[in-house]
Formats: structure tokens, C-alpha cells, sequence
């Protein structure tokens, strides 16, 4: 190998933009697919609050607003 090369002449021509491209859009579908999933964990922890909170002030109304809203998350989590 030459040694007049420059570390970037060497990595720009072991480079693939269609791959790096490729590989970008993997990584932001599974970091959208990551949070959206924090996001729906996040949410049933507080409407397993929500749900405490309804009991312990009888509220029957909220409840059930509550749990039906975590029964759909749970379901769209599995």
C-alpha cells in the first residue's frame, strides 16, 4: 500500500453509498420501532397509576376508561 494514501482515500474507496443508505434507513426504522415501544411501555406504567388512582377515589367511570385503553396497548404490544 502506498503511504502517501490518506486515511480517507482509504475509507472513501472501501465505501458503498447504496449500502450506507440502505443501512441509515435500517437504523432509523429500528430506532422509530424502539421509541414507539418505549412510548407504549411508558404509557401503561402511567395507566396502571391512572387505574390505582381511579380505585382508591371509587372513580368506576374512569376505571374502565383506563383499563380498556391498557388492555389495547398490552394487545398491540404482543
Amino acid at each position: 500500500m502506498d503511504k502517501n494514501n490518506s486515511y480517507a482515500d482509504f475509507s472513501a474507496a472501501g465505501s458503498n453509498p447504496v449500502v450506507n443508505d440502505s443501512e441509515k434507513l435500517l437504523n432509523e426504522i429500528y430506532v422509530d420501532l424502539f421509541l414507539n415501544r418505549l412510548q407504549r411501555l411508558h404509557r401503561i406504567e402511567q395507566l396502571r397509576e391512572f387505574i390505582d388512582q381511579a380505585l382508591d377515589e371509587r372513580n368506576e367511570e374512569a376505571f374502565y376508561k383506563y383499563v380498556e385503553e391498557l388492555i389495547e396497548l398490552q394487545d398491540s404490544l404482543n
